[in-house]
């Protein structure tokens, strides 16, 4: 089920600050109460190989985000106690110390399951006479972007081995701020300050003949 062009799931997830400080995160409300765009992007596990890259990487990015109106927020189902030991962890040492933005502990699931990005599927086990699992129960490296109305704009689903670009993450909200901001649309490979063009026939005559 995609949730583009609709509402984030209203469910509140606990969430782990930098600081050690345990607390309630509604990503949906993070977006309408501050009128702010968020990312959300999923990982499947602290203290593994990927994921500390991506972390990082983020972090890298984070002023550019904040410079655009964005809050950034990671995610797994980990642990809050997991995620603190995590940040405590050295970078050299394939931690995330230094990351500053919140991180959802899902380990409930009941966010995960609820946009379908967790990496499980049950089935019935004759033996066991029971339903059982397949799989690690962890998110696949999915990603968010949601307006200031609570709406998704854009979401991503990367298998396990794959990280992401995080630069096409700021050339999606250029875009989408482009697109309130002057009514325009963006065409293929659209950067902040090349042409958008109008959504009609002309439009895409004239973009086409200049291109």
């Amino acid at each position: 089920m995609s949730f583009v062009g609709k509402k984030f799931p209203n469910i509140e997830v606990n969430a782990m600050s930098d600081l050690g400080d345990t607390f309630k995160i509604n990503v949906l409300n993070e977006a309408v109460d501050n009128k702010k765009k968020v990312l959300l992007f999923w990982y499947p596990k602290d203290f593994t190989f990927v994921c500390p890259t991506e972390l990082h990487a983020f972090q890298e990015a984070l002023a550019e985000f904040e410079k655009r109106n964005v809050k950034v927020i990671g995610a797994s189902c980990d642990t809050a106690e997991v995620h603190f030991a995590w940040l405590n962890t050295p970078k050299n040492n394939g931690g995330i110390e230094g990351v500053t933005y919140p991180i959802l502990a899902d380990s409930n699931r009941n966010l995960a399951r609820t946009l379908g990005i967790l990496d499980s599927n049950e089935v019935y086990d004759e033996v066991a006479d029971a339903y059982l699992l397949e799989g690690d129960d962890v998110t696949f490296r999915a990603t968010y972007l949601i307006d200031e109305t609570g709406k998704v704009f854009h979401e991503s689903i990367n298998d396990m081995p794959l990280g992401r670009n995080v630069k096409e993450y700021l050339r999606l909200v250029d875009a989408y701020t482009h697109v309130q901001q002057h009514g325009e649309v963006c065409p293929a490979n659209w950067e902040e300050g090349k042409d958008a063009m109008n959504a009609d026939r002309k439009g895409v005559a004239s973009y086409l003949a200049s291109h």
